[in-house]
């Protein structure tokens, strides 16, 4: 990563941002689509910008199934039928791994440190403390980062008085070291760094399933990059209520938030 230079570059234009569902959004500008760790599509939104005329990119950022579901694939057929194969995959090598994928289903396996740019887009492979990447795409002037996993999972564990050492995980079960993997998660901000300090719209976890101080790792995050738009994301089980938590944060920060009602639900920037 540290060889890979981002600059913005190219003409500013209407960017178009749409909830899809957990941790899945479209990001649709002026010349092209993004669609990033697509699971479930409630209210219907694939369809239609497979229909559009623009090339269509899909990212995935993990092998895990709420961020990759193999319906992506077909999505190719769709839009061959269409308007011509405009359509390029762009997965985590973890999915390749876990032979969740065959390596010709995808155009492009990104591990962390990884890089790929075309005519419309350029993307980096940033570290996630959890499995696969997270993701740093510039298009048209704008700058977006995507976290997939990327978190501060166990902070609810770090409270004031925690003396150290292991703790089991309600979710997995397993015995974690929450000084640890804080430690995990901060060094991959630590090399985000090295790459830009500035994003202009972060999809981040703000997940209330993991206990009291959920929020800590979004807080931590905007705490270190300048952020344009913070969008909170895999919050699904917890409800939309839980995610708006992060206003209260991100107001005294003056980072500006959008408080997503539903799915389906978009703002134009």
């Amino acid at each position: 990563m540290r060889n890979f230079s981002l600059s913005l570059t190219g003409v500013l234009t209407t960017m178009k941002i749409t909830f899809i569902y957990h941790s899945g959004f479209a990001v649709e500008t002026g010349s092209c689509v993004l669609i990033f760790d697509f699971w479930k599509d409630p209210a219907g939104v694939v369809p239609a910008l497979l229909a559009c005329r623009k090339p269509v990119y899909v990212f995935s950022s993990h092998f895990h199934e709420d961020h990759f579901n193999r319906e992506i694939f077909s999505w190719r057929n769709a839009v061959e039928e269409t308007r011509g194969a405009d359509i390029r995959y762009i997965l985590s090598k973890d999915i390749l791994r876990h032979r969740r994928a065959r390596r010709e289903e995808a155009d492009v396996w990104l591990a962390k440190g990884g890089h790929w740019e075309d005519a419309n887009v350029r993307v980096a492979a940033a570290g996630s403390n959890d499995s696969g990447v997270s993701w740093i795409v510039e298009t048209d002037g704008r700058r977006l980062f995507h976290a997939g996993d990327l978190n501060n999972w166990y902070s609810r564990f770090l409270t004031d008085d925690f003396k150290g050492g292991l703790v089991r995980s309600t979710e997995t079960g397993d015995m974690v070291d929450p000084l640890r993997e804080e430690k995990l998660y901060l060094g991959e901000l630590k090399d985000i760094l090295k790459i830009t300090d500035s994003f202009d719209v972060v999809m981040f976890p703000v997940d209330s399933r993991t206990g009291n101080g959920y929020t800590k790792g979004a807080r931590q995050f905007i705490s270190r990059f300048r952020t344009g738009l913070f969008i909170p994301m895999h919050f699904s089980s917890g409800g939309f209520a839980s995610a708006w938590r992060m206003k209260e944060f991100t107001d005294v920060l003056s980072v500006p938030f959008w408080s997503i009602s539903h799915e389906g639900d978009a703002i134009t920037l």
